[in-house]
């Protein structure tokens, strides 16, 4: 009985480190992220008003390394674009992708008031096993619920965020259709729209709000 006990002990401290290396699911790495980013903007909130651009630097830290910024870059640019793009393009993309990403997030981030966030269960898509929905509520000032849903893509055995829509505004869509505009704008010149797309973000934002305005009417 007692060599059981012991084997069956033994068993289970080996077993911890296991557990340990777990991968977190979908849920946690966003209730983590989340997490993080709000201790961030609660510690710095005043410094960050003044110097956005130390808060966009923060962003990146914390939730760069969770953004499958080479999935979402590819699927703005749309096949039609990003086949014709060279790996220096498609590197240059992604990076100012980041920037304007961190800025359209941070911008309303800078806008929190200690409302209610809560994130719910995730839900995985049975006939994609790689990818799964997370939900979070977002409760405003006056009650009012904003809900969040977030696209998580698996890759490497980690949980990566894919696409985002925020009170029925579909951002990767917004994102797409900006870039899409921005190459007629262009002249399909695809340089000058990589360069500028930090201007075309400054758009998106406009666009969505917008959106939103006429959506309270």
């Amino acid at each position: 009985m007692i060599t059981a006990l012991r084997r069956g002990l033994l068993a289970l401290l080996a077993a911890v480190p296991l557990f340990a290396l777990a991968a977190p699911s979908p849920q946690e790495v966003v209730q983590q992220t989340t997490d993080q980013l709000l201790a961030d903007l609660k510690a710095n909130k005043e410094r960050y008003r003044s110097n956005p651009n130390d808060f966009y630097e923060s962003l990146n830290r914390i939730i760069g390394p969770v953004v499958d910024a080479d999935g979402i870059s590819r699927s703005i640019m749309t096949v039609k674009y990003s086949r014709k793009a060279t790996p220096e393009q498609m590197n240059r993309f992604q990076e100012n992708f980041k920037r304007g990403l961190m800025q359209f997030y941070g911008n309303a981030l800078l806008e929190y008031d200690n409302q209610d966030i809560r994130v719910l269960p995730s839900k995985a898509q049975q006939a994609e096993p790689d990818r799964a929905s997370v939900n979070m509520e977002v409760r405003g000032t006056s009650g009012a619920i904003y809900p969040v849903t977030y696209t998580m893509v698996q890759i490497g055995g980690q949980w990566k965020l894919r696409n985002v829509i925020i009170n029925g505004i579909n951002i990767g869509k917004l994102f797409r259709d900006q870039f899409a505009d921005a190459m007629q704008r262009n002249g399909n010149d695809l340089d000058k729209t990589i360069d500028g797309w930090v201007q075309v973000v400054a758009e998106a934002k406009d666009a969505a709000e917008a959106q939103k305005a006429a959506g309270n009417e």
